[in-house]
């Protein structure tokens, strides 16, 4: 299951500046709005010591990281949900997403247009929220209209349910407000989610692109400092990342990008920082898969079974899952070698009861004629 995250913001940010830089690719990143025309694509693999660790030690033919998807689109501006612009035209390209990424500029520079003509954090994320709280307006205005007759007139079940949660959704939108503050149970949640592909029912993350000075002192950049005040009232996270220092780290091999942040007595890149940050906000963990062809993570979710996990992999695992070999990742890091771990007897066999833990190393047992 690979991660999505969209990236939003205002035009001149450093959206694409930061994009180029954790894809180490090349999109244009001019200084004048509207630079990125379509949505930019990019897979970038997830950093893992552990994985590294493995690879070294079992010395596969291949090292598979687990991946995430950034999704960059045409910066958005103020009245964006009423055809200014042109980054409303491509946000539908972010409505699969698992998570939202907004890039805020923290930083002064007379050389780089702002769109709003002065460089205020606040204001920008008020801007950007609020376009995307008028788009999902729309979207659950549509909603409603193709409901409202068949819940009222035709009595149908399917959509009375529907509106019993769209009129919620409604009236949270209307007041500017985010879907996700809406009043709604766990199975109303996991409708929305599923069919209506909210933006502001997302986890969302403020990358405050600070200057390179700032980044090395950001109890005293203000501007950051606003932008850590205004997410602790909506409970949602910040990194601090220099589009500029991660653009200079893009070009770097790993020796030199370790150099690199040791001598800005940085333990690890905004990237690094963004990944980590965005895999706790959605419950996500990383097992493992290890052997003489390859040593692979994977993505799965928190409190997924042995064989939903095994599911990840391939659906034909969790049909006919028979059962898991498992041990820890601390456990070949301690005995230093898979022989070792079997026998010191830290290694257990798991049913379908079983739910992995994040550094989880597996083998799965299945029987491709059994069907659960």
């Amino acid at each position: 299951m690979g991660l999505k995250a969209g990236i939003v913001g205002l035009p001149n940010v450093g959206k694409s500046t930061l994009f180029n830089a954790i894809t180490n690719s090349h999109v244009e990143a001019a200084n004048y709005p509207f630079a990125t025309i379509n949505p930019n694509t990019g897979v970038v693999p997830v950093p893992d010591e552990r994985l590294d660790f493995l690879t070294n030690l079992f010395k596969p033919l291949k090292k598979v990281p687990a991946t995430v998807e950034f999704i960059d689109i045409a910066g958005l501006v103020r009245g964006a949900s009423k055809g200014e612009g042109l980054g409303n035209q491509f946000l539908a390209h972010i409505r699969e997403c698992d998570a939202i990424v907004e890039v805020v500029r923290c930083f002064a520079n007379d050389d780089i247009v702002h769109v709003e003509e002065s460089v205020d954090p606040i204001r920008d994320i008020e801007i950007i929220n609020l376009e995307l709280v008028m788009a999902d307006l729309d979207t659950i205005t549509k909603r409603i209209e193709k409901c409202d007759s068949k819940a009222r007139i035709a009595k149908d079940k399917d959509a009375i349910y529907e509106m019993s949660i769209l009129t919620p959704l409604k009236a949270i939108l209307e007041q500017g407000l985010p879907a996700r503050q809406a009043k709604l149970n766990d199975d109303q949640v996991a409708f929305c989610k599923t069919n209506f592909h909210l933006l502001t029912n997302k986890p969302i993350i403020y990358v405050a692109n600070v200057g390179e000075e700032d980044l090395l002192d950001l109890t005293n950049c203000e501007m950051y400092q606003k932008v850590v005040e205004y997410a602790k009232k909506e409970n949602s996270q910040v990194i601090p990342v220099s589009a500029q220092i991660e653009s200079e780290l893009s070009s770097l091999s790993e020796q030199e990008k370790h150099e690199y942040l040791k001598e800005l007595n940085v333990s690890e890149s905004g990237l690094e920082k963004v990944i980590k940050t965005t895999y706790k906000l959605l419950n996500l963990s990383t097992f493992f898969t290890v052997g003489a062809d390859e040593c692979r993570a994977w993505t799965f979710k928190n409190n997924m079974s042995a064989p939903e996990c095994a599911g990840v992999i391939h659906t034909d695992f969790q049909k006919g899952f028979i059962c898991a070999e498992v041990y820890s990742y601390e456990a070949i890091k301690e005995f230093g070698s898979e022989n070792a771990v079997k026998v010191a007897g830290k290694i257990r066999t798991e049913g379908k009861s079983y739910y992995p833990k994040d550094g989880d190393i597996m083998f799965f047992r299945f029987n491709v004629n059994k069907r659960s």
